[in-house]
């Protein structure tokens, strides 16, 4: 189905707050095989709320919105919605029985200060099951709108519980088209390679998209029509054209994440990892920790951002660092191998580089990064010209150094 999504909310369009909600609601509707027409993000004016849920309502199949569901005086979704739509404010009951019981519990001051919270359009069916968190699905004209709440981990819930099910039982009700959908991770290819490769499936009966994440490209496969989903023979053929055209670029498929592909194969081999870090400053072991179970294959790693550090601690030679500089071939290997030796680890990747903004020459400008690998007493390197911010380069840093401690592991 066809959906849009509003993003409310002062602290949005002002920029103090990452608009967090419609990205990761518009990747889980994606997934399920649901386009997402248009995004809107504006500030908490009720006219502007009017309006991108009027031209929403005449054009999608389904609406999401986010925000301005609090009880404060600058939430005011509920007042736009009544207004647009010609609808009465009604008082929720379940939503008003919860605000009396936390209250009795202390764990509200007054039950006066959130009344807000209980007052709904009329016909909105309150989302979550004990009316602990604000957000409700109204449906209009046939339309459903979800409304959730502006705060990611309450949203996220509400988005997994009960909206991602209610739109995938509506389109079941409505004979929906069966839609087969895949998604490879790639690291080490621009896009435009990956383009290139790829063309020939283009107007083929599936539609190929190619999504930049940093130092990685996503590629989606999706097919409509398709009865027998991912095993559908023309989905089948595509995705073993992918498969062979992208080969060891592809890390993952779907939701598989770099750190946890790499961890894996680190698994696999009964090994583990160490990481030695400057430019970087504990992001690599910060991604590669976010996978459940890091500790099985991952020792530690030390961030040694200043030269003396890197001496001390790495037992980088001195004269290395004046001969060659932090940023170079020679370090990042001195790096990689001082993490093995000092962690007791089996294989350890390096960064050292200049994310910016300041510190580059014309040898050595901002964004030049090497990445150097100790693996069963063999080293090895990698240069790197990154563009971006500061915290863009660091990212894909990261993500280039895992990638190569995966590289390393299937080599071998």
């Amino acid at each position: 189905m066809k959906g849009e999504i509003i993003a409310i909310g002062d602290e949005l369009t002002s920029g103090r707050i990452l608009n967090s909600t419609s990205a990761l609601a518009a990747r889980q509707l994606f997934l399920l095989g649901h386009e997402v027409s248009a995004m809107y993000t504006i500030g908490d004016e009720p006219e502007l709320i009017g309006e991108a849920l009027t031209r929403a309502l005449a054009r999608a199949d389904f609406v999401l919105v986010t925000g301005g569901l609090g009880a404060t005086t600058d939430d005011l979704t509920n007042e736009a919605v009544v207004k647009t739509l010609h609808l009465n404010t009604v008082t929720n009951a379940c939503v008003q029985a919860n605000l009396a019981t936390r209250a009795a519990k202390g764990e509200i001051t007054s039950v006066a200060s959130l009344a807000k919270l209980a007052q709904l359009p009329e016909g909105a069916e309150v989302l979550d099951d004990d009316c602990r968190m604000a957000g409700y699905l109204l449906r209009y004209q046939g339309t459903p709108i979800y409304f959730l709440p502006g705060v990611p981990p309450q949203m996220e819930i509400l988005l997994r519980d009960k909206v991602l099910p209610g739109l995938q039982a509506l389109e079941a009700a409505r004979d929906a088209r069966p839609v087969a959908q895949r998604v490879y991770r790639t690291c080490g290819l621009y896009e435009i390679e990956i383009n290139k490769r790829l063309r020939p499936l283009e107007h083929n009966g599936v539609q190929i998209g190619y999504y930049p994440v940093g130092a990685e490209v996503h590629v989606s496969l999706t097919g409509h029509n398709m009865a027998q989903g991912v095993d559908d023979p023309l989905f089948r053929r595509a995705d073993a054209f992918i498969r062979q055209a992208l080969g060891e670029d592809i890390y993952g498929i779907d939701e598989e994440s770099l750190a946890v592909v790499t961890g894996a194969l680190l698994q696999e081999r009964g090994w583990m990892l160490g990481t030695a870090e400057s430019c970087t400053g504990g992001l690599i072991g910060a991604s590669l920790t976010e996978a459940a179970g890091s500790s099985r294959w991952f020792k530690g790693g030390v961030i040694a951002y200043a030269n003396g550090i890197k001496e001390a601690l790495l037992d980088i030679d001195p004269e290395l660092l004046a001969r060659h500089g932090a940023v170079s071939a020679e370090v990042a290997q001195a790096m990689a191998q001082g993490a093995v030796k000092r962690l007791g680890c089996d294989i350890a990747v390096s960064a050292t580089g200049i994310a910016g903004p300041g510190g580059g020459s014309d040898d050595k400008p901002v964004g030049t990064v090497y990445l150097g690998l100790c693996c069963g007493g063999s080293l090895s390197h990698r240069l790197c010209r990154f563009y971006g911010s500061r915290r863009q380069i660091q990212e894909k840093t990261a993500q280039t150094a895992m990638d190569m401690v995966r590289r390393a592991l299937l080599s071998r």
